[in-house]
C-alpha cells in the first residue's frame, strides 16, 4: 500500500481495503528532490550566520566521541522529553545516531526510557526483554515488527535493544526501559493484563470483560489480524470500539484500592485497547474528514500514551518517531490536522524539546510504486530546497540550535521551502516546511545510507 496525495481521490487505495489500516500508521513524508525551486538560493549570509551557529558532528556512530554531543546537551537543558525525528523512515544514519544520542543522554542527562512510534504492546515486550532478559529480542522483533512497522526490524534497534539489555545487566538498580506510544495493534498480551487485574482486584467484573473484549483479542499474527479487522463492516468495527470504550469506563469508575500502581497501569492498558479499536472504527474509505480526524487522533495519542509514561515511570524520556510526528506544524492541516509535537508542547511546555533531521542526498528503503520494499538513492538536493541551502555549511554534519540563530539564519528558517521528509512509499509529492517552526533544534548530516532490514 502506499500513499496517494496528489488530490482529487482519497488518497486511501480502495482496491487493497483489507490492508488499509496498518499503512495508515507510518504513511508521512514527501520528497523535494528535483523538484522545481519554490525560491530563489540563498546567499551567503544566511550560510555565514548557520555556520557561527552550527556545531560539528565527528559521526552519527554510537561509540563516538561523547565530546561531540555536548553542544546538544546545552539545547537539551531540562527537557523531560525529547523527540528525535528522521527524514526518511529506513535510514542508518537516523537510527544509528539515535542510539548514539541515547547512549549519551543516560550517561549524562539521566535519561532512561527510549520511546518508538511502535505500538504500546510492542513496547510491553521488548521492555520485558531490555529489563528482565526475556524472550529473544530478535524474533520478538521479527513478529511484532510487520507490515508498515516492518521499518524498525533492522540492525540498527537490533544493536541499541541489546545495549540496552547490556547496560540494565549492569546497572540493575538504575535500568533503561523501552516503550512503544502508537496505536498499530494490542496484543494479546495487553487484554491479558487487563483480565488479570480485574480478576483479582474486581472479580465480579471479570466475565463482563470477557464478553466487552469478545472477538478483540487477537488469535492470529499482527499483520493478519489488521487485515481481517479491516475486511469487518464500519458498523461491526463500530460496536468492537463501543465495547472496548465500555471496558474502559467500567475499570476507571472503580477505586484503585490499596495498590494504586497496578490500578494506573491496568487503566492505561485498557486505554490502548481502546485507542486501537477507536482508530479503526474512523470510516477511512469514504468520508476524507473522518481519515483527517483519524490522523489527528494517532497523534494525540502518540503524544498522550508518552507523557503519561514518562510522568508514571518519572523517567526522561528520548521519543523516537518521523519528523512530521516529532515538530510543531503540520505540513498538509487538511489531512494531518495537528501533529504529536504540537501535543507534547501542549502537555509539557518547555519540558519538550523537537530535533528534526535534513539531510543532502543518500538512499533509503520505501514501498515503491510496484508494492515492493525496496531501495532508493536521490542526488544532492536542488536549488531552492532547505537542504540546499544547508549543506553549504561548511561542516559535512552538524547540529544547530534554532532558537538561537543569528537573525540572518533565523529570517531564512521560518520561511517554508521544498524539503525532503520521505515516509513510508516513494515518490511522494513536496511539502513546503518552514523548519525553525517545526523544530527546535536541527541535525544535518551530509549523505545517508539506506538501513539493513532483518529477516525480510
Amino acid at each position: 500500500m502506499v500513499c496517494d496525495r496528489s488530490g482529487g481521490q482519497p488518497w486511501i487505495m480502495k482496491w487493497q481495503r483489507s490492508a488499509i489500516a496498518l499503512s495508515l500508521l507510518l504513511c508521512l513524508g514527501t520528497v523535494a528532490a528535483g523538484a522545481p525551486p519554490a525560491a530563489a538560493t540563498t546567499g551567503g549570509p544566511v550560510v555565514s550566520a548557520l555556520e557561527r551557529a552550527a556545531y560539528p558532528l565527528d559521526t552519527v556512530e554510537p561509540r563516538g566521541n561523547a565530546r561531540g554531543l555536548r553542544p546538544l546537551d546545552r539545547m537539551i537543558g531540562d527537557a523531560r522529553v525529547v523527540g528525535l525525528g528522521e527524514a526518511t523512515h529506513s535510514s542508518h544514519d537516523f537510527f544509528a545516531m539515535k542510539d548514539r544520542v541515547f547512549r549519551h543522554l543516560v550517561e549524562t542527562k539521566g535519561f532512561r526510557t527510549f520511546a518508538l512510534e511502535g505500538s504500546w504492546s510492542t513496547g510491553l515486550r521488548l521492555n520485558d526483554y531490555v529489563l528482565y532478559g526475556k524472550g529473544d529480542v530478535r524474533r520478538i522483533m521479527r513478529v511484532e515488527f510487520q507490515a508498515d512497522y516492518l521499518w524498525w526490524n533492522n540492525t540498527d534497534f537490533l544493536a541499541l535493544l541489546e545495549w540496552m539489555r547490556a547496560h540494565n545487566q549492569r546497572h540493575p538498580r538504575d535500568p533503561v526501559q523501552f516503550m512503544g506510544n502508537d496505536l498499530g495493534w494490542a496484543g494479546p498480551e495487553l487484554y491479558d493484563k487487563v483480565i488479570e487485574y480485574v480478576a483479582g482486584a474486581h472479580p465480579d467484573l471479570r466475565d463482563r470483560f470477557a464478553e466487552l473484549y469478545r472477538g478483540l483479542r487477537p488469535t492470529v499474527p499482527l499483520a493478519e489480524y489488521m487485515n481481517q479487522y479491516m475486511t469487518k463492516p464500519l458498523a461491526e468495527r463500530r460496536n468492537m470500539a463501543a465495547r472496548a470504550g465500555e471496558a474502559l469506563e467500567l475499570l476507571r469508575k472503580r477505586s484503585p484500592g490499596a495498590d494504586r500502581a497496578a490500578y494506573d497501569w491496568a487503566v492505561q492498558h485498557a486505554t490502548v485497547v481502546d485507542q486501537v479499536a477507536r482508530f479503526f472504527a474512523f470510516d477511512f474509505f469514504d468520508d476524507e474528514a473522518q481519515l483527517a480526524e483519524a490522523m489527528r487522533y494517532r497523534d494525540q495519542v502518540m503524544a498522550d500514551n508518552t507523557a503519561w509514561w514518562q510522568e508514571h515511570t518519572g523517567t526522561k524520556v528520548l521519543l523516537s518517531a518521523h519528523n512530521a510526528h516529532v515538530g510543531y506544524e503540520s505540513n498538509d492541516p487538511a489531512k494531518y490536522p495537528r501533529m504529536q509535537g504540537a501535543f507534547l508542547r501542549d502537555r509539557l511546555g518547555d519540558a519538550y524539546l523537537s530535533v528534526g533531521f535534513t539531510f543532502d542526498r543518500g538512499s533509503f528503503n520505501a514501498t515503491g510504486p510496484d508494492g515492493k520494499v525496496q531501495r532508493f538513492t536521490v542526488g544532492a538536493a536542488g536549488p531552492g530546497t532547505n537542504e540546499h541551502t544547508l549543506d553549504r555549511v561548511r561542516y559535512r554534519d552538524y547540529v544547530v540550535d534554532l532558537r538561537t540563530t543569528p537573525e540572518a539564519a533565523r529570517s531564512w528558517l521560518v520561511r517554508a521551502r521544498p524539503t525532503r521528509s520521505i515516509g513510508t512509499a516513494y515518490p511522494d509529492p513536496e511539502y513546503d516546511i518552514a523548519l525553525a517552526r517545526n523544530h527546535d533544534v536541527l541535525i544535518h548530516l551530509h549523505d545517508i545510507e539506506a538501513a539493513r532490514l532483518r529477516d525480510r
